[in-house]
Formats: C-alpha cells, sequence, structure tokens
C-alpha cells in the first residue's frame, strides 16, 4: 500500500470514511445476516476511498475484525478504539491499519502529542478526535494529523443523537490547527446533512451507522452527489 489514509481521503471525489462496526451504541445489531466481507464490498462498490474498523468494546469490536477487514481490502484503514499507549500503536501498525483514532478528551495535551509523534513514526496517520475549542487547542499543530470533530458525545458513550451543529461551529477552530484534513465524524445518517457539511469546507466525512442502516451504500452516495450538484 502506497497511498496515505490522508491522500486517499482528501483526493476522493467521494471523500467518505465508510465504517464497519458490529452494532451501535445501544448494542443492536449493525451486520444482520451480512458477513463483513459483504460489507466491505459493497463498500468498495460504493467507492469507499478509506475504511475504518470499529475494535472498540462499547460497539462489540475486537482486534480480530480489524485484522479480518485488513485481509480483505487494500483500502487504508482507520482503527477507532481507545488507544492510549505505544503498545497499542505498534498493534495497531501490525494489524493493518494506516490510521489510528487519537481522542484528545482522553490524553492531556503532551501524550497526545506524544502519541501522535510515536503514530508518525510508525507510518501511521494519527486520527485526533475533538469535541470542543479546548480540545482542538491540544492537537499537535501542522499538517501531519487528521482532525475529526465527533458529533456524539462520548461521556454518554455516544448514545444521544448526533449533534451535527458542533461540526459547523468547530470547523475553523480545526483549521487552525493547521490540519489538511478536517473531518465530520458520527451521526451523519441524511446524504443532504452530508453534503452540507462537505460544502462547507469539511475534507472529509465519517459514517458508520448510517451506511451500515442504508439500505444500499451506492444509492445513499448517489443521493449524496445529486445534493452537492
Amino acid at each position: 500500500m502506497t497511498t496515505t489514509f490522508t491522500e486517499a481521503l482528501t483526493s476522493a471525489d467521494r471523500p467518505l470514511i465508510m465504517e464497519v462496526k458490529r452494532q451501535d451504541a445501544d448494542g443492536n445489531d449493525l451486520l444482520g445476516s451480512r458477513s463483513v466481507a459483504e460489507v466491505v464490498a459493497r463498500y468498495e462498490e460504493a467507492g469507499a476511498p478509506c475504511i475504518s474498523v470499529v475494535t472498540g468494546h462499547w460497539f462489540g469490536g475486537t482486534e480480530e475484525l480489524l485484522a479480518e477487514v485488513a485481509a480483505l481490502t487494500d483500502l487504508p484503514l482507520l482503527r477507532k478504539d481507545f488507544v492510549t499507549s505505544r503498545s497499542q500503536l505498534a498493534r495497531t501498525r501490525d494489524l493493518g491499519a494506516s490510521a489510528v483514532l487519537l481522542t484528545a478528551k482522553l490524553l492531556p495535551a503532551g501524550a497526545l502529542a506524544r502519541l501522535a509523534g510515536h503514530a508518525l513514526e510508525l507510518g501511521l496517520t494519527p486520527f485526533v478526535e475533538i469535541a470542543d475549542e479546548t480540545e482542538a487547542t491540544a492537537v499537535p499543530p501542522g499538517p501531519h494529523c487528521v482532525v475529526a470533530v465527533n458529533n456524539k458525545d462520548i461521556t454518554t458513550r455516544e448514545r444521544l443523537p448526533g449533534d451535527l451543529d458542533r461540526s459547523a461551529d468547530l470547523l475553523p477552530a480545526v483549521l487552525r490547527t493547521g490540519t489538511h484534513c478536517a473531518v465530520s465524524a458520527s451521526g451523519i445518517t441524511d446524504p443532504v446533512r452530508a453534503a452540507r457539511l462537505l460544502d462547507a469546507g469539511f475534507q472529509g466525512l465519517l459514517i458508520g451507522t448510517g451506511l451500515l442502516r442504508a439500505p444500499s451504500p451506492t444509492a445513499w452516495c448517489a443521493q449524496l452527489d445529486e445534493a452537492r450538484a
């Protein structure tokens, strides 16, 4: 794999990070009768530039799920979990990911900077998640991190509906970090709202439940394209 996670996302005509996760925050199954291989294949058919894999236990995830997806596709993969140590970063790389979630709410600024730096040394793109302006100021400055606004709250285990206005409000703070890739993540279910976020200046969107519950990712993406036309 020669294309980095950020390059794949920012060069895509439809910059969606399509997510694989087994269940939602309330424990409801999201795969149904589909296999992981079927979900990945549908994402590839829909033109996904990269894929997120949730290994966190809140969503029924495991490290084995990441390894399974890595064996099914050559697309760049993001590992989504509460990663807080160097050993987890090394494990993330070994499992086949090319980007790793770092959650600003969980990490003091110094620890966030150190982990982001070590991720880069390992060839991983730091995918730094923020939820307010204070967290945005803790992001290591410069172009190397993807900076994502989480439209849901981890303090409620992401069980409440997403607030897409948060992304709109925080976009200026995200851009001040110097990132070349601002992402709106979680709670995005409507293709029309998704189009508005991209038109507002986000370089990417992370969508999980919305696509997993859609009858067809390809049809969902067609509605997105129509809303942006």
